[in-house]
């Protein structure tokens, strides 16, 4: 109504265009466009062509299908995880930006913070093999259980793929022998382990101090067997590539094992093993910056005998050894009549078999309750 009367007293030359549109707070040459847009269509014509809907806006119904699948079944989700669940389940067609933005306007989701200022990352290590990383995480990890595990992952530098992963109740020397031994059986020898000043991989004389480079733990001995440098970092922003896959994994892996209905420790190792880092890999990991592979086969299968613990035994008067309240009879041996007073090395392994050896000689093998294993019985 203000535009109409503005025109007529121009068009009855009581205003010239330029003090019309002054009166409007336009410019002149938005006012004669006005004007003959009013001349042929009238006042519809004034209306704002900004706001006619796109022909490409997505389809209100499939907007108002993806928000009840939020609200109903993937309430917590990222945006990016959701939107990955829609394509693989629902046969949901929409690009994950306008996804963003609905969930966002219907208060779904929140806008994300702004960024801090910008800090440089160490640079990767070009080509895999080089550098490995091993971290635990603890956290309420199963669905519908209060209860908190350590997952323990040792991870690719170059590339941030993962190679191994499982959930154990506390993390510790035999958490990190198993991840090394799923890395060293399954790619080879690699050339260092980037790791926390845990107990169980370093000995620190001072609280906050050094880490010492003689007196080893077990995980250190292994390494040094193996010819691998173990590198210690001294702060959490040292371990920031580990971290940030952290980040991910507590984001989604809950959400992952209540979907495939997974709700035991067991049933997560094996579904981690079998399933979920292949996943996980072909989602998150990058292209090393050269090709090839710093990895070495072990064709000798050291890594057998050196990933177990192993620790030095005096044989008693009775040709025993003492080793966690059991009592290891050392077998007749070739080598000499017996080995009282000897020092002798016990490795433990994994499944609870026990091993003596001196020096290079393997003087006898044994069971979880110490009990002596015969060769034709190793054999078969």
């Amino acid at each position: 109504m203000r535009f109409e009367d503005v025109l007529g007293r121009s068009e009855r030359s009581e205003l010239s265009q330029m003090e019309a549109a002054e009166l409007l707070g336009i410019s002149e040459r938005t006012f004669r466009r006005w004007r003959d847009r009013h001349r042929e269509s009238g006042l519809a014509g004034l209306d704002d062509r900004r706001l006619a809907p796109s022909l490409r806006r997505a389809p209100v119904a499939e907007i108002e299908r993806m928000l009840g699948l939020y609200r109903d079944l993937y309430r917590g989700f990222t945006v990016q995880h959701f939107h990955e669940q829609l394509l693989k389940r629902h046969n949901y067609t929409l690009g994950y930006t306008v996804t963003k933005l609905h969930l966002q306007r219907d208060g779904l989701v929140l806008r994300a913070k702004t960024r801090s200022a910008h800090r440089k990352k160490r640079p990767r290590r070009p080509m895999v093999g080089m550098m490995l990383h091993q971290d635990a995480s603890t956290h309420a990890w199963l669905p519908g259980d209060a209860r908190m595990y350590d997952l323990v992952v040792t991870m690719e530098d170059a590339t941030s793929g993962l190679y191994s992963a499982f959930l154990m109740d506390q993390e510790g020397t035999a958490s990190s022998f198993r991840g090394l031994r799923e890395v060293v059986s399954g790619h080879g020898l690699f050339c260092s382990l980037y790791t926390d000043r845990g107990s169980h991989y370093f000995f620190t004389p001072e609280a906050g101090g050094k880490v010492s480079k003689t007196v080893l733990t077990q995980v250190g001995r292994a390494l040094r067997q193996l010819g691998i440098e173990h590198i210690a970092a001294y702060s959490p922003q040292a371990r920031g590539r580990s971290e940030r896959v952290f980040l991910t994994l507590q984001d989604r892996l809950t959400k992952e094992f209540a979907l495939a209905g997974i709700a035991t420790v067991e049933a997560a190792n094996v579904w981690l093993r079998d399933t979920y880092i292949a996943a996980h890999n072909e989602r998150f990991a990058v292209g090393a910056e050269q090709e090839g592979s710093a990895f070495v086969a072990d064709t000798a299968g050291a890594w057998r005998e050196i990933l177990c613990i192993q620790e030095d035994r005096t044989v008693g008067h009775d040709n025993t050894v003492k080793w966690d309240n059991l009592s290891l009879q050392l077998p007749p041996s070739r080598l000499r009549p017996h080995f009282v007073k000897t020092t002798v090395r016990v490795h433990g392994y994994p499944d609870g078999r026990l091993s003596v050896f001196w020096g290079p000689h393997r003087l006898g093998d044994y069971d979880a309750r110490g009990g002596l294993v015969l060769p034709e019985q190793i054999a078969a």
